[in-house]
This record gives structure tokens, C-alpha cells and sequence, in this order.
């Protein structure tokens, strides 16, 4: 008789579904872990992510099909370069008091924030490729397609798409990347107050 009302033999043992969300909260954790050890490892993530795009290209090369993926997968490159490039809040629609870019010399200075972050943009660029790979796999996706109208639409799409881009950085003068930019590591301040404090 089972006087404290429990389920005997089976109390110990875990559904089939519960062992289920385990393993994926316990591999969602160490994929994480991974994605934050390599966030400052800026050179190796771009080195990885050129070795899966060149795969990815020399298997469309040598299947000869899947056009209209890697047509996808164009189209949205550009949409993350255009993100990447863009500062977080447009000066033609930022009113009122908030960060906006300085426009004169005179101006203080304020960091350029993108509007997707290197990490996010390498991220989903690689994530994407991955994904394409995959499809490639299944000849659903395969559609007949004459390839040159697609990449000259698509060769179209970008000059008019980064024409447009840099005319809006020309116009609020600003530059999206850091090449040739000072930069002040305050070692200088650091060593001029130890000479101070070291000086009778």
C-alpha cells in the first residue's frame, strides 16, 4: 500500500520530453558560450566566415544550379551592408533633442553607432551562407533560371542601392568605419602622473 501517495517505481524517472529541453538548453548554453568567446576575435570570425562563403560558392559552381538562392542570399547581403554602413538614428529623421551626428568641426564629438553592430552583421552573414548551403541539398529549391539577368539585376540593385548610401554620408558627413581615426588608450595621462607622483 502506497501510503504517501506517490508513484513508487516511476518517481525517479524523467519524461522523454523533459530530457528533450535539456539537451537543447544545455547545447543552447555552449553554442552561446562560444558566440562570447569569439566576439573579440574579430580577424578568425572573418577568416571562417571567407572559408564557408567560398565553399558555398564552389558548390553552387559545380552543381550548376541553385541561382535563385544565391539570388536570395544576395539580395540580403545588401540589406545587412546597408544596415552596417547606416547610423543607428538617421539624421533626416531624428528631431528633437537625442544623438545625432556631428556635422562641423566645432561639433563634439560623438562615436559613430551603427545600425547593426560587426558582430550581428557577421553573424547573420554567416548564418545566412549556412543556411543556403543547406538548401542547396534539396532539389526543391533548385528552379531553372537564366542566371545572367539575375546577377545583372542584381549588380543594378547594389550600385544604386551604395550610390544612394554614399550620398546620405556625403550629405551628414559622417564615415562608418574607424581607418585612420585617432584613438586615445590614455597610457599618455598614466605616465605623465606617475612622473609626477615620483618627482620630489
Amino acid at each position: 500500500m502506497n501510503v504517501g501517495g506517490g508513484t513508487g517505481a516511476g518517481d525517479g524517472v524523467s519524461s522523454p520530453s523533459t530530457t528533450v529541453s535539456q539537451w537543447f538548453f544545455t547545447v543552447s548554453q555552449r553554442y552561446q558560450h562560444l558566440l562570447d568567446k569569439s566576439t573579440p576575435h574579430v580577424r578568425h570570425r572573418w577568416i571562417a566566415f571567407s572559408v564557408i562563403a567560398l565553399i558555398y560558392a564552389v558548390r553552387v559552381y559545380f552543381v550548376q544550379g541553385f541561382y535563385i538562392i544565391t539570388y536570395g542570399l544576395g539580395i540580403y547581403i545588401l540589406q545587412l551592408l546597408i544596415a552596417f554602413l547606416s547610423p543607428q538614428v538617421d539624421p533626416e529623421l531624428a528631431d528633437g533633442p537625442g544623438p545625432s551626428l556631428p556635422t562641423r568641426g566645432s561639433d563634439e564629438f560623438r562615436p559613430f553607432v551603427r545600425r547593426l553592430p560587426e558582430f550581428k552583421f557577421w553573424y547573420s552573414l554567416t548564418k545566412a551562407f549556412c543556411i543556403a548551403f543547406v538548401l542547396t541539398f534539396f532539389s526543391a529549391f533548385d528552379v531553372p533560371v537564366f542566371w545572367p539577368i539575375l546577377l545583372f539585376y542584381w549588380v543594378v540593385l547594389f550600385i544604386s542601392t551604395m550610390k544612394r548610401q554614399i550620398m546620405h554620408m556625403i550629405k551628414y558627413r559622417y564615415v562608418p568605419f574607424t581607418f585612420g581615426k585617432q584613438r586615445y588608450s590614455g597610457k599618455k595621462e598614466t605616465v605623465i602622473d606617475e612622473a609626477d607622483v615620483s618627482r620630489p
